[in-house]
């Protein structure tokens, strides 16, 4: 019997203890007590889909108007660039001028070795005053036989003989005409002059080297202005116009800016990309030919939203897009034209003006599919 009273004391000293110490516990816990069928009953009300909603992060977007470039990789390329070269043969004997010196349109680069030219010149000079002395004699001859037959003193053909003694006088005169333009014409091939002002990108030919005809003299480069050569795909060739503003930053961090000044209408056969060109001022020649560029043209603004590059994701069948939460808190996909890359995040456009965009655990969800979204402060 004894072990039963002690029992029953500790029972009694246990049930003291929680009424006075623990009473508010005591009346909670009787508070949120719940009957079995009250709580089927609540859990039946809920709608099915609430119990299996994925949670993620989402953030609210409106979009802006922003301005579209299109963003090409090109090169810098000199305005003109030509090989000099000789058009007769001859020995240099003009004194080299150095690569990188100035040279102003006309300059002499080559003077050749004139030789035989001067003979060549004087021969047809004395050749046309014996033509033109011969020529003279035979228009005498023609007029006198002319008068003598109008007088019945000679015949027909003694006029016709005299006509064609001034024919061949007057065809002589031209052949040494022609001859001494020849031989003036060969002693002016042997100055090579520059084409245009730029600079020598090559020594001139060395003094006492023979040129013959199509042997480089010189190759002369104009970098004022200069050109910036991109390609565009055709995606986006219709976005750039003639006379559009654009920029350009070079390998060496300095920006520049031009205009367009050509676009290809012909597309490259094994890219099927078009040359567009951008002349830029460069009246100090400070940009060089063959820089490596990165040229931004101007282009109509779009409206789009800014959203971080971890957002994006791919459908089923690899469109790019990202996923919404619908009305119904459902996860949709929606794709998207991808307009500009920046450091604070990624432009795209294709998306209603305000959206509510999916931005952790969007990997995790597909269409339809329930979602409990958590708003991020501030996204907008």
């Amino acid at each position: 019997m004894r072990p039963i009273s002690i029992l029953t004391a500790t029972i009694v000293m246990a049930a003291l203890y929680f009424l006075v110490f623990q009473r508010d516990t005591l009346m909670s816990v009787a508070q949120d007590a719940v009957p079995a069928e009250t709580a089927g009953a609540r859990a039946a009300e809920a709608p099915e889909e609430t119990a299996h909603a994925v949670s993620v992060v989402a953030a609210r977007s409106i979009a802006r108007m922003v301005d579209s470039a299109v963003i090409l990789r090109g090169r810098t390329e000199a305005a003109r660039q030509v090989d000099v070269r000789a058009e007769t043969s001859g020995l240099v004997i003009s004194e080299p001028l150095r690569k990188g010196a100035s040279v102003e349109a006309g300059a002499l680069l080559c003077r050749l070795d004139p030789g035989t030219s001067d003979v060549a010149l004087a021969e047809a000079e004395a050749r046309l005053e014996g033509a033109r002395a011969g020529l003279t004699d035979a228009e005498v001859n023609e007029r006198a036989a002319n008068r003598l037959k109008e007088e019945g003193f000679a015949a027909e053909t003694r006029l016709t003989a005299a006509r064609a003694a001034t024919q061949s006088a007057r065809a002589a005169v031209q052949s040494a005409e022609a001859a001494i333009a020849a031989a003036e014409k060969e002693i002016e091939r042997l100055e090579i002059r520059a084409p245009f002002s730029g600079l020598l990108e090559s020594d001139t030919a060395e003094i006492g080297s023979l040129l013959q005809p199509g042997a480089l003299c010189a190759t002369v480069i104009q970098l004022d202005p200069m050109r910036l050569v991109g390609f565009v795909p055709e995606t986006e060739v219709g976005r750039i116009a003639p006379g559009a503003q654009a920029g350009a930053r070079l390998a060496s961090g300095r920006d520049v800016t031009g205009t367009v000044t050509f676009i290809s209408r012909s597309a490259d056969a094994e890219t099927r990309t078009f040359r567009v060109e951008v002349t830029v001022p460069n009246a100090d020649r400070s940009i060089r030919d063959g820089q490596t560029a990165e040229i931004l043209i101007a282009s109509d603004g779009a409206t789009a939203h800014l959203l971080p590059s971890s957002a994006l994701t791919l459908s089923n069948d690899g469109r790019l897009g990202v996923r919404l939460v619908s009305a119904a808190n459902t996860a949709e996909f929606a794709p998207v034209t991808v307009i500009r890359d920046t450091t604070e995040g990624i432009w795209v456009a294709g998306l209603d003006r305000e959206i509510d965009v999916i931005v952790v655990g969007q990997e995790y969800v597909t269409d339809g599919v329930p979602v409990q979204p958590t708003y991020r402060e501030g996204a907008e």
